[in-house]
């Protein structure tokens, strides 16, 4: 800007009082050009940003809320504790979303839409654009969705609120219509396809996939077009094999950007000194996850969990036992002797990140079964499933350290059958307890699942000066900035949808 200025001063001459521009325009726009950026869209680029963003846009407080891990204080935030001065932890997903991936993936949609030669990677964009509003109108409910991501080029700055009932509609439309316009003769995004490298018949199978997953959030609001939509995503084609898992791989050194993002919060928020004791947030795993993985002698436990002793981690699980949420501010004197994360597992910075799993497949089949919806498989043939696949993905994320026996699987899934006999309710309650265990750690799927279902039964943290009263919050809130910023917008969804509050039931949570 120095620069700038001092060039373009140097160009006026004052004559009589006045200013008379010389022709001055030498080098004038060489100097004013940005030599790292570029005049025209590469949408390859683009879409590799946008996936590795919507990724990576995650709230690690659900982790706390979700009863995986806690902390002895409230520095961790939000999470198990519902802390009011942490509140608006909660927005941040709703801040970062639309300055980074929705309007990443709507340049890539502006820029190939249009050309028959580019249907793949349009097609692949939507389906990514409908991932990312998924996640985001799940945990905050109406959001703007129809006009967002428009400033850029139609200077639309206070776009409307859209109600999550018409998001919705339109985006289980989009799936649709984007799966079936993939083309084999077509060029696609190649390598610079993070998720499939270009693989159209997975990009299918995860745009169904995604469908199966919002029809069944439609459970309780409509059960007549929940059961539509399911019955289309089967028809489709979900992702039943491990091959076909939707994930995002990451190096592990480098920026920050090539750093699995949940490990890399995890790590800098609590476990990176790496010895059990001096944990920066005071974060240890949740005795009620704990308790559970113990009690049905999951062979997971040690793949997830260890305890430092003498400043070594042991996976030893007669050892492992996790924290209560109930301490205040109270650094307990057997503090090190807490679960943590297995860092060789859950901590690898390498480790890719699943965003959909044969085994959130497998069970939400399961239920598609038990109510009448699928009669592909029985629902405890499809629960089994989905255990085995959950406990296979692990050597997925961490190799070697994560392969379970399979011996160990088969004793396990034997002890654990689906109860066939037991009521809805009943079975209900086993397919999404395991589903808790299985998603583990996409706390934020949980989050959703555990909202519509009420499983697994999990007790509220009623810590002192909580902002919930004690009870599970069931949305996320918005940005202070939207008050201010785009204030008639927000206005009519807080008066359409119900207080901008953390009791305030979205749509499909009823």
């Amino acid at each position: 800007m120095k620069k700038l200025i001092t060039t373009y001063t140097a160009c006026l001459v004052i004559l009589s009082g006045t200013f008379i521009m010389q022709s001055c325009d030498k080098n004038f726009e060489e100097t004013n050009t940005n030599p790292n950026a570029v005049s025209t869209v590469v949408p390859q680029f683009v879409f590799t940003k946008a996936q590795y963003d919507g990724a990576g846009n995650m709230l690690a407080l659900f982790l706390g809320h979700m009863q995986y891990t806690t902390s002895y204080n409230d520095v961790a935030g939000f999470g198990s504790k519902y802390v009011t001065n942490q509140s608006q932890q909660t927005a941040a997903a709703f801040s970062s979303a639309y300055t980074n991936e929705i309007n990443e993936i709507g340049i890539v949609i502006k820029a190939v839409q249009g050309d028959a030669a580019k249907i793949n990677m349009l097609a692949a964009a939507k389906i990514w654009r409908v991932y990312c509003f998924s996640r985001l109108t799940d945990l905050y409910g109406d959001i703007p969705y129809f006009e967002a991501g428009l400033g850029y080029d139609s200077a639309l700055y206070k776009p409307a609120y859209d109600s999550q009932k018409d998001i919705y509609a339109h985006m289980l439309a989009e799936l649709e219509s984007a799966a079936q316009s993939f083309d084999a003769s077509k060029t696609t995004f190649g390598t610079s396809d993070l998720m499939y490298g270009g693989d159209i018949d997975k990009w299918k199978k995860f745009a169904y996939s995604l469908m199966l997953r919002m029809g069944m959030r439609m459970t309780k609001v409509d059960a007549t077009l929940a059961q539509s939509w399911v019955a289309k995503a089967i028809a489709g084609g979900v992702i039943l094999q491990d091959g076909d898992i939707a994930k995002i791989s990451y190096i592990g050194s480098g920026q920050d950007i090539n750093k699995n993002p949940l490990v890399f919060d995890l790590w800098n928020s609590d476990y990176i000194a790496q010895n059990g004791s001096t944990n920066t947030e005071g974060g240890k795993y949740h005795n009620v996850f704990i308790n559970y993985l113990k009690s049905t002698k999951d062979p997971r436990l040690p793949v997830f969990s260890v305890v430092w002793v003498n400043g070594t981690p042991s996976t030893d699980t007669a050892i492992q036992k996790g924290m209560p949420a109930t301490f205040i501010n109270i650094k307990p004197a057997d503090f090190v002797t807490y679960s943590e994360p297995n860092p060789k597992t859950v901590l690898q910075m390498s480790s890719p990140l699943l965003l959909f799993t044969a085994a959130e497949s497998h069970f939400l089949l399961a239920e598609a079964a038990l109510r009448g919806w699928y009669n592909g498989a029985t629902a405890s043939s499809l629960y089994r499933n989905g255990i085995e696949a959950a406990m296979r993905q692990w050597a997925i994320i961490a190799g070697s350290a994560g392969q379970i026996a399979e011996s160990d699987i088969n004793k396990y899934v034997a002890g654990n059958a689906l109860n066939t006999g037991g009521t809805f309710d009943q079975q209900m309650e086993q397919i999404y307890t395991q589903f808790w265990i299985s998603i583990f750690p996409d706390a934020q799927e949980v989050f959703a699942t555990f909202r519509r279902t009420g499983y697994p039964a999990l007790v509220p943290n009623n810590y002192p000066g909580n902002a919930t009263g004690g009870k599970f919050f069931r949305r996320a809130l918005y940005p202070l900035s939207e008050q201010n910023l785009n204030a008639e917008s927000y206005n009519a969804a807080v008066s359409r949808q119900g207080t901008d509050e953390f009791l305030t039931r979205i749509w499909w949570d009823k």
